[in-house]
């Protein structure tokens, strides 16, 4: 064990350690890390999250009606789908 002893202690010489906690991290993590440091303090206030989720779900819900819109042969659907889509786009409007 003398010799392993002494082999530890050259590869410690040899290949110093990396500081705690970087070893874990993938190299790109650490730079965007660097690079974007106010994104983790950053604190988006609670209205602004509201409306981003109201504007999210808004998006979401016409997408989809646009789809049905592609794919019906009912024009009375076709006329409530174009009410429905129009409603939504006056809602997305207003949240700016």
């Amino acid at each position: 064990d003398h010799y392993s002893a002494l082999f530890r202690r050259e590869i410690r010489r040899d290949h110093p350690t990396m500081a705690r906690g970087w070893e874990s991290k993938s190299v790109e993590s650490q730079i965007e890390d660097k690079q974007e440091p106010w994104s983790k303090n950053h604190v988006v206030p609670r209205e602004e999250l509201e409306v981003t989720r109201k504007r999210e779900s808004l998006e979401s819900s016409r997408r989809g009606l646009l789809k049905e819109l592609e794919s019906t042969k009912s024009d009375r659907l076709r006329g409530s789908l174009q009410a429905a889509l129009k409603h939504l786009e006056e809602e997305l409007r207003k949240l700016g």
